[in-house]
């Protein structure tokens, strides 16, 4: 993690710029960018030529967003257990090469519905792998404050791309068909390989085992499930891409055959949505300072709404476009939104994971929308489509009345480190346990009720941070001693239980010792669970047994 810097440097939101390694990282990721959208409007106008049904069409945009749904949160523990720029160079290959593929299967004219959608699905299984990892890295790049203005400086930068991007790959594909829309994007992964391949960031040593993936993946779904605030974007993500994704999904049918256009026609309307989200990348930072989250939230469903609306009733291409200006801010606004709110409540050793479910949920609802839409449109057109999915966002928004947003506050998630291992009387392997630990607390009693409240906050953090069993006790003979009690698995779970605490965490540690009464800190007990059956392996002593 970077060292944070003078105040006066965070509040520029070009801030992050002036960090080396993320100018570079932005450049190039513009110039792949670039390469995808055109790609983007590679498949999706040639699958208007060779497809049979409007499903197929929608299919398209569906196969861009599933494997993020189904391969995120794998991504995600990679990103958190292994080194975030050589999984990303793994991934970056991969998509050179599947597009590399793409393009001569297209060029000997080898392409099918079915196989550009396979095609489709693999580059973006490449981009499930990476994002993650690419998201992750922000902190890696920047110090946490800014990581807010990174995020939306990424969002800008995307859609730098987006509001030029796909009129150019309207041009190269009515000028020179898909092919070369699929060379341009697979000549556009090299710069970002060359720039990832020159940087050496800085990689803290690793003192524990490595989790295997399948606990990593447990780890990311637990702390997830214990952070309500987290739980809230997810939902809030979901309905979003679920409602929202049907404009994108269903903007080729529109182009063709509802104001009766081309590729290029395409390709601006791409362009207008592009425009408008730069637009919302500017001013969301502002609008964070002005507005609530679940205000800002709202308003960007009512006027996606606005935009699906407008789509569905025009036969001009301009309106359309004009709409989509507004569809472009209100995606943008919403998902950095949901994007920094998710970084700036997760410490960094589970970033990566956190950030992937929220992927899962967000594009897995726009994968499901692109389904539905589509079917929708392949029944009644994609006017009525629209018209339910604008429907669908109003009731999105309406969610906020149950489940609103948490306003963003700044929490200190950097390590605590104030954990140092115990000096032990017996010869623990880091697989030893099951470990049992029981705190004893003094508490008068007109504490207690104090007392109880926070300790349900600790609760929630030991279990969050993987503490099993976690329970609070009181003695019956003695009224005023209360024992806090957990398991973990191993002795190496411990640690790196105690390890994962942050400096926001301590603030409830301190408040807890502040109520305790005794004359002692209070008093922790650690042991390891020992079976009676005869033939159970034992810990042996690491001195002489005391009598």
């Amino acid at each position: 993690m970077i060292d944070d810097e003078p105040e006066s440097e965070r509040v520029s939101a070009l801030a992050p710029f002036r960090h080396g390694i993320f100018r570079a990282v932005w450049s190039a990721s513009l110039v792949s960018n670039f390469g995808g959208l055109i790609q983007g409007v590679g498949a999706a106008w040639m699958m208007t030529t060779i497809a049979t049904s409007s499903y197929q069409v929608a299919l398209v945009q569906a196969s861009t967003t599933l494997p993020i749904m189904l391969f995120a949160l794998i991504a995600g523990a990679i990103a958190d257990s292994f080194n975030r720029r050589k999984v990303m160079l793994v991934a970056q290959s991969f998509m050179l090469v599947v597009s590399a593929l793409l393009t001569v299967f297209t060029w000997f004219g080898w392409m099918t519905p079915w196989t550009l959608l396979a095609f489709t699905f693999l580059i973006d299984s490449g981009t499930a792998l990476n994002s993650p990892s690419w998201q992750a890295s922000v902190g890696d790049m920047v110090p946490r404050a800014k990581v807010p203005a990174a995020v939306a400086l990424n969002s800008m930068g995307f859609n730098i791309t987006r509001s030029v991007g796909p009129a150019i790959g309207g041009v190269i594909v009515a000028a020179a068909g898909a092919a070369a829309a699929f060379a341009a994007n697979a000549i556009s992964y090299i710069g970002l390989i060359v720039v990832l391949f020159r940087w050496k960031p800085e990689v803290p040593a690793q003192t524990l085992p490595r989790e295997s993936l399948g606990a990593a993946m447990g780890a990311g779904l637990r702390y997830v499930a214990m952070s309500p605030n987290i739980a809230k974007v997810l939902v809030r993500g979901l309905a979003f891409g679920f409602s929202a994704g049907a404009v994108l999904a269903l903007l080729p049918l529109v182009a063709r055959d509802v104001v009766k256009g081309d590729a290029l026609t395409y390709g601006i309307m791409l362009g207008a949505f592009g425009i408008g989200a730069v637009g919302g990348a500017l001013i969301s930072v502002r609008l964070r300072q002005l507005l609530s989250s679940e205000t800002m939230v709202r308003a960007a469903f009512a006027g996606f709404a606005l935009c699906a609306l407008n789509a569905a009733v025009s036969h001009n291409a301009w309106q359309t476009s004009a709409g989509l200006l507004v569809g472009g801010a209100c995606w943008v606004i919403a998902l950095s939104h949901f994007n920094v709110t998710v970084q700036m409540s997760t410490p960094r050793w589970v970033v990566g994971r956190v950030l992937s479910i929220y992927q899962t949920a967000t594009f897995g609802g726009i994968a499901l929308g692109s389904w539905i839409w589509g079917v929708v449109a392949d029944a009644h057109g994609a006017e009525t489509a629209l018209m339910a999915a604008a429907i669908a966002m109003l009731a999105g928004g309406a969610i906020g009345f149950i489940l609103p947003l948490p306003q963003q506050t700044a929490l200190n998630l950097d390590p605590l480190n104030r954990f140092k291992e115990p000096m032990l009387g017996l010869d623990l392997k880091p697989r030893s346990g099951p470990i049992a630990i029981m705190i004893e607390y003094i508490i008068r009693e007109d504490d207690v009720p104090q007392f109880l409240a926070t300790m349900a906050e600790r609760g929630r953090i030991r279990r969050r941070d993987g503490a099993r069993n976690w329970t609070l006790a009181r003695d019956l003979e003695n009224p005023s001693v209360w024992i806090e009690h957990y398991h973990t698995p191993t002795w190496v779970e411990y640690i790196r239980h105690n390890r994962r605490a942050t400096h926001a965490d301590a603030v409830v540690g301190e408040r807890i010792r502040a109520l305790h009464s005794g004359e002692n800190p209070p008093r922790v007990r650690r042991m390891i669970e020992r079976p009676t059956t005869a033939g159970t392996a034992l810990v042996s002593p690491k001195g002489p047994i005391e009598h």
